[in-house]
């Protein structure tokens, strides 16, 4: 409605042009409409004018019919009359309505979100009366415009409405949704909101909360008063959101909630409402384990701390589990997401492969809760917005909490970002979000009831941005003057958010002082009580959920699984893995060369290759109930076009998994998951999936092995040290190709030297199962198989690095046989040679990876007869007993030599020399390329000198 004004400006600008003539009341209306005395800016009409061509053809059809209705007529033709009176009135009235749309859009830049403020930024033009030719005893109708209690009233009226709506404490952005549902609701909720009132039940509660969360970091501030608690001062309105956030969901049939949050008040969540031991957390503050002494685990600082309990409100259970958070800020952001979908998945919510939004059944929410500064700095944050309406990504919304503290770290916000505000990032995927001072705990609860519904009305991601402060410094031992004291010296001279609204209820009615004060007292003695039988306190493990039964934390000893099978069920999992409908329009190329060799070789039991055996080993899986999920950029294909565990019919473009239509009866179902661009929030992601069920066998690769530099933060605070730190267990696989082919610096390496210097591998010990991570670098397809078996087949979990090969995807030499993968068969760390007199051998070369068909045909070149090649398939645990026996086969050999194709600061070279020389007992030689700064070269004669070197080397060296 409130265009029509413009669009008549613009058809009279057209009309003009055109030499139609218009009566003189009519040419003087509009001119005066044009001008600035009325109110519209001359940019604004020519833009309307710019906008008209687009609606010319509607215009052109109905021309006399719009034109008599409003008055705009041309002097010929005209059959309607309408006064200048009437014209006026109902361009005020658009107006009318144009000045409230303007008001929903724009009222939050002169809202009083910040408890904080220093400067008054109140003056908003886009709001202002004489933009719109109004006055303030104008006089209009409500109904149909403005949710508000009465259904006609003055502007000025609506103007006390609109600002008690959008330009108060509370306010919100929302007018860019583009679903004009979601901004119609999203507005009737504002409205009906604004003159709503708490009941005293949920004010009383809001007081309590927030007084126990006081009294929480009074009592730390007493008791360890060195200790960096990072407690909630200042921003003690946030207990209000998780309050009314977990209320509103146990009422509303929520069963599960998986959230992340950062430091800033954990502990005062963890301890006043998760039910997390107080006895625990002093035995950390004190120097005591929170790990029961048999546990094999170091822990993590206090503000890491987790949680995952059930809470009972109002009769119903509420499951909340808090994912770990290290350090590294918003980095739980998506693993949270990962084990949500995860939990959707093991309650059947929704579809395995793909959940629709109409599937939703609302049993399962996430909540993710941001620092301010972190949120606008960190690059993972946008990855993981992207992912939230992505296929078997999207966990049907995410509610988000930004607790606002307008410093990051000492950094003030107009250099920390660019931005107005800290979640306008959220604007990316048209999120919603409610801007609200925390001063204000009531408006906290009333912005959480909205984004609650929100979510469950729409299922897509809101956020909360709760302006605040930190009463201290980045934690409590810093100083803020030194960098901020004109905030300082607002906040310390200011009485705290607690103590505030509690007068407020005590002044109303609502409460008493003495109830104030009991609250207070009885939570600080409870503390008391707890810190004095501390010593009593038993820990108890974490890990070993009630989904998780018969999984154990790995031996110290390594165990041989036996992951093979009847080769009855390979052939018939090989044949399912191709069969497609009759009616699917497959791509011929895949006919040749996909389709009919799989079948033949699965046929004649030979010549397996490396899609194959990972197809067999997937759907051996599936078909014995277990679910499967492979994640990464265009994995259905493969990088390298080699898997193809998804096709797509060349005419109606349907996707159709061959796996998943194993048996009628199946229950494990393979997701074939094309992410996004993304690897640190994608990884972090698959990470989160795969604590969340062990029967679930997740799987991410990457497109290039070192593309995982990308995701170095989740690969080191959760996959690399997760087990250790939190006791939570992760069976996640990482498949990175890796291989020198000339293809230059960034697409050759996977970085495997990263990894082993990850693990935590004896180097003057043997190792058992029980090492961080897994890593290994195999060289068939038949291992590769078992491989990815034994990660669902053992009894723990453990993460598993695979370096994943290229050319050998293809290579004739670099293939199995169905025997290979037979029963009583297994992964073995270590594939000796093949010679026919172990005595006669004088030089032995021992290798890992694709490098060993390289060496291996030179040796046949070289007809080397006295040379043999011994393949550490594994890595990470180190292989001691399995190399001790090769070794002592050459009672007559001289030398030994590692040979690889990374260079010599790269690669595994420095991993296997301190291993092998301690735990083998012999020298080892190295021969490979020298040291460089990047992974490769990016000459092609020099990288091809460089392969002939490192294939020749290993059988000259003396």
């Amino acid at each position: 409605m409130f265009e029509i004004l413009f669009l008549r400006l613009g058809q009279y600008a057209r009309c003009v042009r055109k030499g139609v003539r218009f009566k003189p009341c009519q040419t003087v209306l509009f001119k005066s409409v044009l001008s600035d005395n009325r109110g519209y800016s001359r940019s604004a009409c020519f833009h309307a004018r710019l906008c008209l061509p687009r609606l010319h053809d509607c215009y052109v059809r109905n021309y006399h019919s719009n034109f008599g209705v409003y008055g705009f007529c041309p002097r010929k033709g005209n059959t309607h009359k309408v006064s200048s009176d009437a014209l006026e009135s109902k361009i005020k009235q658009s107006n009318f309505y144009r000045f409230v749309t303007a008001y929903r859009q724009h009222g939050h830049k002169k809202a009083n979100i910040n408890p904080i403020a220093i400067t008054d930024e109140s003056i908003v033009p886009e709001i202002e009366l004489g933009y719109y030719g109004l006055k303030e005893n104008d006089r209009f109708t409500f109904s149909g415009i403005l949710y508000a209690p009465i259904a006609e009233g003055t502007v000025a009226d609506a103007i006390s409405f609109l600002q008690k709506t959008y330009s108060n404490t509370m306010s919100a952005e929302f007018s860019y949704l583009e679903d004009a549902e979601e901004v119609e609701w999203f507005a009737q909720q504002m409205e009906q909101s604004a003159v709503e009132e708490l009941d005293r039940d949920t004010r009383r509660n809001l007081a309590k909360e927030m007084l126990k969360s006081q009294a929480f970091d009074n009592y730390l501030a007493t008791k360890f008063v060195t200790v960096k608690r990072y407690g909630g001062e200042g921003a003690e309105s946030m207990m209000g959101f998780f309050t009314e956030f977990f209320n509103t969901s146990a009422n509303a049939g929520v069963e599960q909630v998986i959230m992340c949050m950062p430091h800033r008040g954990r502990l005062n969540l963890l301890t006043g409402m998760l039910l997390f031991p107080p006895a625990q957390l002093f035995r950390k503050l004190k120097g005591i384990s929170e790990f029961p002494e048999y546990v094999k685990a170091t822990g993590d600082v206090p503000s890491h701390f987790t949680s995952s309990v059930d809470l009972t409100i109002n009769g119903k259970t509420l499951h909340v589990t808090m994912v770990p958070g290290p350090s590294h800020l918003e980095a739980a952001n998506p693993v949270s997401m990962g084990k949500t979908r995860a939990r959707q998945q093991t309650l059947k919510q929704g579809g395995y492969c793909q959940i629709h939004s109409a599937e939703w059944n609302n049993k399962v929410l996430n909540l993710q809760v941001h620092g301010d500064a972190a949120f606008s700095g960190q690059g993972v944050n946008q990855e993981t917005l992207e992912l939230s309406m992505v296929p078997h990504f999207e966990v049907g919304g995410s509610v988000h909490l930004a607790v606002n503290n307008q410093l990051g770290f000492t950094t003030p916000p107009d250099r920390g970002r660019s931005s107005r505000y800290c979640t306008d990032l959220a604007k990316i995927i048209s999120a919603p979000v409610l801007h609200v001072n925390g001063d204000f705990p009531e408006m906290v609860v009333k912005a959480t009831r909205i984004a609650c519904e929100y979510q469950r009305k729409f299922h897509k991601d809101i956020f909360v941005d709760l302006n605040c402060y930190r009463r201290w410094g980045h934690n409590e031992l810093d100083d803020p003057t030194f960098t901020n004291p004109a905030i300082y010296n607002i906040i310390q001279a200011r009485r705290t958010v607690p103590d505030m609204y509690a007068d407020v209820l005590v002044k109303e009615g609502v409460m008493t002082k003495e109830e104030v004060e009991r609250i207070v007292a009885e939570h600080s003695g409870w503390l008391n009580d707890t810190l004095k039988s501390m010593d009593t306190y038993i820990p108890q493990e974490s890990f070993l959920r009630k989904h998780w039964a018969g999984i154990h934390q790995a031996d110290a000893a390594l165990t041989v699984w036996d992951t093979g099978l009847e080769s009855d069920i390979l052939r018939y999992v090989g044949e399912k893995s191709v069969t497609y409908p009759q009616d699917f329009n497959i791509h011929p190329h895949l006919l040749k060369t996909h389709v009919s060799p799989r079948l033949n070789k699965i046929s004649t039991g030979t010549k397996i290759d490396w899609a194959t055996a990972e197809a067999l080993a997937m759907g051996s899986l599936l078909y014995q109930g277990y679910n499967v999920r492979i994640s990464g950029q265009d994995v259905g294909r493969g990088t390298f076009s080699h898997r193809h565990v998804m096709l797509v019919d060349q005419k109606t473009n349907e996707m159709y998994i061959p796996l998943n239509n194993l048996i009628d009866t199946q229950k494990g179902y393979l997701e074939v998951a094309n992410s996004i661009l993304s690897e640190e929030a994608v990884l972090a992601f698959e990470y989160g999936m795969s604590i969340e069920n062990p029967n679930n066998l997740i799987i991410w690769e990457a497109q290039f092995g070192d593309f995982c530099n990308g995701a170095q933060i989740p690969i080191d605070t959760y996959i690399a040290s997760g087990e250790t730190k939190w006791m939570i267990c992760s069976g996640l696989t990482v498949l990175l190709p890796h291989g020198y082919d000339g293809a230059g610096p960034e697409h050759s390496s996977c970085r495997l030297e990263r990894f082993l210097q990850l693990s935590d591998s004896n180097e003057s010990k043997p190792d058992g199962d029980d090492v961080n991570i897994h890593i290994a670098n195999p060289t068939t397809p038949a291992q590769y198989f078992h491989l990815l078996r034994k990660q669902i087949i053992q009894n723990y979990r453990k993460p598993l690095i695979l370096v994943t090969p290229k050319t050998l995807l293809r290579l004739p030499e670099a293939t199995s046989s169905l025997a290979d993968m037979g029963p009583h068969t297994s992964f073995v760390p270590v594939i000796g040679d093949v010679v026919k007199e172990d005595c006669n051998v004088q030089r032995v070369i021992f290798v890992s990876g694709k490098h060993y068909y390289n060496l291996d045909k030179q040796r046949k070149a070289l007809d080397a007869k006295d040379v043999a090649l011994v393949r550490l398939e594994g890595l990470s645990p180190f292989p001691t007993l399995n190399l001790q026996q090769e070794v002592a086969k050459y009672k007559n050999a001289k030398i030994f030599i590692w040979s690889q194709e990374e260079h010599q600061n790269m690669g595994a070279w420095s991993y296997i020399r301190p291993r092998f020389e301690n735990l083998i007992g012999r020298r080892l030689k190295y021969a490979g390329r020298g040291p460089l700064a990047t992974p490769a070269v990016g000459i092609g004669q020099l990288h091809q000198k460089e392969a002939e070197e490192v294939i020749t080397k290993p059988f000259m060296m003396r």
